[in-house]
């Protein structure tokens, strides 16, 4: 991927700093995305893709399993219900062309607890481990989920501890402002200034249609017609060709 005006394409995403003196590739080899649940992919499935596309080693990192959100399915909470959201997890991983799919196995709705005792930071520094690029919830986490939320706290705490030269980009996903979908369920979603969303990733049409692909494999969570509605929405409004980001540091 070749830059695209101001800090649009992938290679933009991993241009040194010089000011901290660090060194890395054009190309970075690992991306990692760090987020609590299955699903939590969506809100930048096209980006994943292209990263994907573009060859290089995509790592999704789902804290829990989502054992404790049945959504539209009707099962109960608990392992059986773990169990199929892992697999959506893998289908819309391998739709969107990741690498991998890991899921630490916190249980749903406790990471602020293993947060407190280290557990949280120590299990997921080590997926993080030599990643040129780290992509997960801002602040906000979209809309004040407490694992999401938690997810972007740890995820930020483990990157700025690490020595300039090894320390990879940190990047929140956000909405920039005035885009939100008009749908009722996403009218408390968090929205950034779009100024401070200065990093983008460009998606094709393939990429696109692979998030959608990764949207169908989520039965449980949402409605038939919302998995086939849910990208071309985000493509008409808070995307708009690229999703965006914004630098943690």
């Amino acid at each position: 991927m070749t830059m695209k005006g101001s800090i649009a394409a992938l290679a933009a995403l991993t241009v040194a700093s010089a000011a901290h003196g660090k060194v890395t590739s054009p190309e970075p080899e690992s991306v990692v995305v760090v987020l609590a649940h299955p699903d939590d992919e969506l809100l930048m499935a096209p980006a994943i893709a292209a990263l994907a596309r573009e060859g290089r080693f995509v790592s999704i990192v789902h804290a829990t399993p989502g054992d404790e959100g049945p959504g539209v399915s009707g099962m109960e909470k608990g392992a059986a219900l773990a169990a199929v959201r892992r697999a959506e997890a893998q289908c819309a991983g391998k739709a969107l062309g990741a690498t991998e799919v890991a899921n630490l196995e916190f249980g749903d709705g406790t990471l602020a607890d293993h947060a407190r005792g280290g557990s949280l930071a120590e299990a997921l520094a080590l997926r993080i481990g030599e990643a040129a690029i780290v992509l997960t919830w801002g602040p906000d986490g979209g809309y004040g989920h407490a694992d999401h939320r938690m997810i972007s706290a740890v995820a930020s705490q483990i990157v700025q501890a690490m020595a300039p030269e090894a320390r990879p980009r940190l990047l929140y996903v956000g909405i920039p402002a005035g885009s939100l979908p008009p749908v009722p369920d996403m009218a408390g979603w968090a929205t950034t200034d779009p100024a401070l969303l200065s990093e983008t990733i460009p998606y094709t049409p393939a990429d696109l249609a692979a998030a959608k692909a990764a949207a169908m494999c989520h039965e449980t969570q949402f409605d038939t017609a919302t998995r086939e509605g849910m990208m071309a929405l985000f493509d008409a409004t808070m995307w708009r060709g690229k999703v965006h980001f914004r630098p943690a540091f």
